[in-house]
This record gives C-alpha cells, structure tokens and sequence, in this order.
C-alpha cells in the first residue's frame, strides 16, 4: 500500500488530515501571542505600583534631609541620581514602544493576536549585516544605565545587588554551543524576526527590570537608612550618667542622649529640668553638668526637640539618681549581666565608695575562681552549683571596716540559633549559594560577644534522607540531596554541634536554621 496508487477518497481525507493540523498551528502561534500581550499589561501593572512606592520614598527622604541635612542630604542626593537614571531609560523604553506601534489603529493595540509581524522594529533596529542608529541607540541605552548604576554605588555595595544589576542589564552576546557555533549579538537573539507583541513585551520587561532595580536599591542598600531612621518615632530620650550615687557636695555628670547614640543628630531645642540646655548639645548628646542636690532620690527630666516633615517633635526623657551621704557597703556590680556563665570569663567590678582598691579584698569559694585583671576589675570563673557568693571586706578611711555578700545566679550558656550569611529563621536562597556558604551558629542578644565554631549539622531536603556533615560546609553527600531541592522547598539545618572557640565550652542547645529555595 505504500506505493500503491491512491484513491480518490484518501487523497481527500490525507489533504483534510493536513489542513486540520495547519489550522491547530494557527490557533497556537495566536494564544502564544495573546500570552505576550496578557504578561506585558502584567508587568505595566506591577510598574504602576512599584512607581507609587518609590515616589512615596523619594519624598519622605528629601523631606528628611532638608529636616537633618547632615543625615540625609548625601543619601538623598545618591537617591535623587538614580531616579533621574532610571526614570530617563524607563521613557525611552515608552517613547520605543509608541514608535513601533505608531502605524497601528488604536483599537489595534489591543489585538495581540493580529501584532504577529516583526517587519516594523526590523526595519527600525537592522539593516544588512548590522544595526541601524536607533538599533545602537538601544543597546547603548542600556549599558549606560547599567554602567551608571554601578558607578553611583560604588564597589563596596551589597554584592547580591551588584550581580543582579549586572544580570538584568547583561547585553553579552550569547556564547557559541554545538547546535550553533556562531557567537549571537543580544539584540538579534532577542529583536529580530520576532513577533510585534514579543518585542514590545520584552521592552516592558525592561521597564520592569528598571522599576525592581531602584526600589531594590532604595531597600536593601539605603533601607536601613529609610526605613529605621526616617521616623523619629524609633528614638527614646535616655539619660546615661557616669554614676548612679553621688556624695553630697558633688557634681551629677553624665549625658543625654537619644536611644540610639547618633553624633549628625541635631535637636532644635532641650530643655533639663526645666531650664534651656540646648547650649549643651555636643555630637549629638546633651552634656549634663549640674549639682548633685540633697541626699536621697533626685530626678532629671527634660525634652529635646527635632524637627520631623516640618514639625517639631517633643521627645520627653526622665531618669533619676540618688545622693548618698557616705558609704556603708561595697558595691558589687556584674560588668555586662546580673548573672554569670558557666564556661565563660566573667567580667566582675568590685569597689567601695571612698575606699581605695589596695584596702579592698574579695574572695570566693565551693570551686569558684575569681582572678585580678586591674584595680576594681576580676575575672570569675564559676565551678559547679546554682549560684556563687563573692564576700569583699573593705577598710574605710575611718578605720571602720565592712563586709559585704553578693549572690549571683550561675547559668550556662543559653541555647544558640544557627546561621546561613548570619541570617537566622527562614533564609531565602538559591540552592547553589547553600551548596558553598558555612552553617554558623550564633547568640543574638547575648551579652557576651562570642565566637561560635561549628563542627557539624544534619540537613534535610524534602524528599530526601537526612545528611550528617562534619564540618561547616556541606560535603559531597550533602550537596547531592541539595540538588534534588525545587523552588520553593524549605531545607533545614539541624543539630547543629557549636562550640566556643576560645575555651572551648560546648553549646548545649542550638535552634535549626531553614533555608526557603529561591531557584
């Protein structure tokens, strides 16, 4: 039959089999053009959005720093470069899309079906064996945004931001393979030959890329700028004084500050204890210097006042102090916590009021070592048990001499939280970054500053056996459950073995870190 002379009848059906399947390429090739049109006005939506936030941030920064120049005006010049970058390429990118659709119907611009034809930016950006002037414009547009970009920020700029900007405004041609030997330019890989509605929407990728950029610059390299400081709201009034007694007689000396010590911060007004000390203001601290007053409990109180989008904002502090007429007792007082830990050198001050450090003698016991580092400064060991008891004896100037307990808590070192790039929780990633950063481990909001070495962990990929590591990185085994990860999968690192690394000291408990695959 296959060389057989066909009948009439399946001739005809073979024609109708073909026209059949012609048509079925027909009815793709217009729902993939529809497709384009569909993404491009989703883009054109999400930049309507991200221009509203930006110019939301824009305008509270340049309020900020006509409020606190020293602050804000350089940050808000830096800001004020990159918007007038972006915005000139994100209308360039408009002004192209109008040109291309410039001889279409109005009623046209919205059958994507019927935008098929790529003649007309054909036309605009090639010609022969190379580009048109517009078609050099184009890439040109762009490297110079790129370029620019980089340049503002600088080399010291967060690297994840470097790279993204470099990937998203990449025009590199695209490299030779075994299927096409011939090194592509990126405007042809990209421009030519393709449908009307694929250009245009790949232009408003563009636009998009620009919107992202910015407001990822304004988030995560100003950000901690933007978005803590840019309230006052954030800042409470605190007076730290040099002492918390005085004797009667003496001068109460010490400053005012707001919650976060920040020397450009500049108040318009102070006024301590009801009088005016904006005299007083140095580096961005009040100055206190005023008599200690009677014996017993004194109170200082006041407000600063900063300017806040135009308006003054009353910042109130209050504190107090006591007089004391003479010293009865030593003064035992933990340098950094109101307990001790176990396995750590912990810094103990020990003086007496009046009493010079040679006519002072501290002692322990019940396995607990306290060591003289300085005059008034110990070091303290504490051994087994709950607590420890340090007992100082002091001669006084009238030969009167006191003995004085303390009681201290002993704890051990509470429990660690593990790391990814010193994140911890849920850690947001891409799996190839994981396969080659160390698993750390850390104490937030610990007193002491220690260093943490971690000589272990199990990690567990969804849908995969659990992995012992040795060490901080992931090994071979580890890096293969790693690459059956998806997007979106949440990999946990657990049982993390952390040690300190100057002593040595186990850490008992240290809580799992997840990391959310990105791609």
């Amino acid at each position: 039959m296959a060389g057989g002379k066909l009948s009439p009848r399946q001739k005809m059906i073979n024609l109708m089999y073909l026209i059949f399947i012609a048509m079925l390429a027909m009815q793709m090739d217009k729902k993939v053009l529809s497709s384009f049109g569909f993404m491009k006005e989703k883009i054109e939506d999400a930049n309507v959005a991200s221009s509203t936030n930006i110019d939301n941030i824009l305008t509270s920064l340049n309020t900020k720093a006509s409020d606190q120049p020293d602050k804000f005006a350089d940050l808000n010049t830096k800001a004020q470069e990159i918007n007038k970058l972006s915005e000139n390429l994100f209308i360039y990118m408009s002004a192209l899309k109008d040109s291309i659709l410039s001889d279409t119907d109005e009623e046209d611009k919205t059958n994507y079906e019927a935008m098929s034809g790529g003649d007309r930016l054909d036309e605009m950006f090639f010609k022969g064996e190379g580009l048109t002037d517009k078609g050099e414009e184009f890439v040109s547009n762009i490297n110079t945004y790129r370029d620019q970009l980089l340049s503002i920020l600088g080399a010291n700029a967060n690297p994840d931001l470097i790279t993204n900007i470099k990937k998203r405004f990449n025009t590199d041609p695209e490299k030779a393979t075994e299927d096409n030997p011939i090194e592509i330019p990126w405007i042809y890989s990209r421009y030519e030959g393709m449908p009307m509605i694929t250009s245009i929407a790949n232009i408003t990728q563009i636009q998009g890329d620009v919107k992202n950029t910015e407001a990822e610059i304004y988030t995560n390299l100003l950000g901690g700028q933007l978005e803590s400081e840019v309230s006052l709201t954030n800042y409470n009034g605190i007076v730290a004084l040099d002492k918390t007694a005085y004797f009667s007689g003496e001068k109460v000396t010490g400053k005012v500050v707001l919650g976060r010590y920040d020397a450009t911060l500049k108040p318009t007004k102070v006024i301590l204890n009801g009088r005016d000390a904006t005299s007083k203001v140095k580096d961005g601290q009040v100055m206190v210097d005023i008599p200690a007053g009677n014996v017993g409990s004194n109170n200082i109180k006041g407000t600063i006042t900063f300017m806040q989008d135009g308006e003054a904002q009353d910042i109130p502090f209050e504190s107090s102090y006591s007089v004391i007429a003479e010293p009865s007792e030593a003064v035992i007082s933990a340098d950094k916590m109101n307990v001790v830990y176990r396995g750590l050198d912990n810094p103990i001050s020990i003086s007496v009021p009046g009493v010079g450090d040679k006519d002072i003698t501290p002692n322990v016991g019940n396995g607990n070592t306290l060591t003289k580092t300085g005059n008034g400064k110990y070091i303290l060991n504490p051994g087994k048990g709950t607590e420890v008891k340090i007992n100082v004896s002091a001669k006084l100037s009238s030969g009167k001499k006191i003995n004085t307990p303390k009681v201290f808590r002993i704890k051990d070192i509470p429990a660690a939280a593990g790391t990814v790039r010193n994140d911890f929780g849920i850690v947001p990633m891409p799996k190839s970054s994981l396969s080659n950063v160390p698993i750390g481990a850390a104490l937030p909001d610990f007193v002491f500053d220690l260093q943490l070495v971690v000589k272990g962990f199990t990690i567990k990929v969804p849908g995969q056996l659990a992995v012992k590591v040795s060490g901080d990185k992931l090994d071979a085994r580890a890096k293969k459950a790693l690459a059956k990860a998806r997007r979106g999968d949440l990999v946990t690192i657990f049982d993390i073995q952390a040690f300190e690394k100057l002593k040595g000291t186990r850490i008992k408990k240290v809580l799992p870190v997840s990391i959310s695959i990105t791609n």
